[in-house]
């Protein structure tokens, strides 16, 4: 069978040893064969590699009796969470202290056949190719919960910063829920891409000052995404909120950026973080690609390319996702 997976930044850390790799075992309940996936990269610890990978089930545990054999579904970043605690009886999964991880607190996906928490797989629409889901897996519904995050309405602006491998998807999804869209990246290839899809303002920082740009032209965004991975970009963005606006980081480079506490009182600014996104959302996710609203750029390739790809994420020299294949 036909598998892939795509390489994000996330797993790219997990294997320079930016971030710390969890050494739990793993949890699963439902094995899954593997089919098209999203993939991610190999981490420091001994686990398998993450990712977001799309398989079709060919085994199920004892118990489980709302999946078949033969079904569609997708292995996400979030493997299991406890159910039992104020953020899983909330719905906030995501944030649950006893979270597993595909592929940095459990074994991933490299590998023919992996293990599902039946109830934290994701149903892959008919509609939708398993290449084309598998980033949806990752980058889909992080950007997407984002976006809810900045709290915008229909017909109001929010600004993506970097139209890289989520900022690409973003832009999508932004304008598919009725928002106006600006892009802030640098470099005009990256920004005809934005206008390609959708952003109706695309701004090039070293070419102009975005926060400068976004006040004269909007007077502000009301919502703000930040998916870069420099520093600078974050302290770049909190400029070009208008007055009650909210800004949203999804992007995870190291370090710190400087916020102006006068500023955020008396513009009573929305700072916050989001991480991936719950079972909901990346239902939601989903539904918004199989109705063709949201169209990863995807480069196949084999998965014997992957140090190949590691070097070129580290360069900058990936636009959108790279999907390898396991032939």
């Amino acid at each position: 069978m036909n598998r892939c997976k795509s390489a994000t930044f996330l797993f790219l850390h997990l294997h320079q040893g930016k971030l710390w790799s969890k050494s739990s075992q793993p949890v699963c309940v439902i094995p899954t064969c593997t089919r098209p996936m999203e993939i991610g990269r190999l981490n420091p610890t001994r686990h398998l590699s993450p990712a977001m990978k799309v398989p079709v089930v060919v085994a199920l545990g004892p118990g489980v009796t709302h999946l078949k054999e033969g079904d569609r579904v997708g292995i996400a970043w979030l493997h299991s969470a406890c159910g039992h605690c104020e953020f899983c009886f909330s719905g906030w999964e995501t944030l649950c202290k006893a979270q597993q991880n595909s592929g940095y607190s459990v074994n991933g996906s490299f590998a023919e056949y992996a293990l599902g928490q039946a109830d934290f797989l994701g149903r892959i629409p008919d509609q939708l190719s398993f290449v084309d889901a598998g980033p949806i897996l990752c980058a889909g519904v992080t950007t997407y919960k984002g976006l809810k995050e900045t709290d915008a309405r229909p017909g109001e602006w929010v600004v993506i910063s970097s139209v890289g491998g989520l900022g690409h998807v973003a832009i999508q999804y932004a304008t598919a829920m009725g928002f106006h869209v600006a892009a802030v990246d640098v470099g005009e290839e990256k920004l005809d891409l934005a206008r390609e899809l959708g952003a109706q303002i695309a701004v090039d920082a070293r070419a102009e000052d975005p926060a400068r740009k976004i006040q004269d032209e909007i007077g502000g965004a009301h919502g703000i995404l930040v998916t870069a991975v420099s520093p600078i970009a974050f302290k770049q963005a909190m400029g070009m909120l208008r007055r009650r606006g909210t800004c949203v980081l999804i992007g995870l480079p190291p370090g710190e950026f400087p916020v102006s506490i006068f500023d955020v009182v008396l513009s009573r600014y929305t700072l916050r973080g989001s991480i991936v996104g719950t079972r909901k959302d990346l239902e939601e996710a989903l539904g918004f690609a199989a109705e063709g609203k949201v169209k990863a750029t995807i480069e196949q390739l084999p998965l014997d390319s992957i140090n190949e790809v590691f070097s070129r994420l580290r360069e900058g020299k990936v636009n959108g996702r790279v999907v390898l294949n396991v032939a």
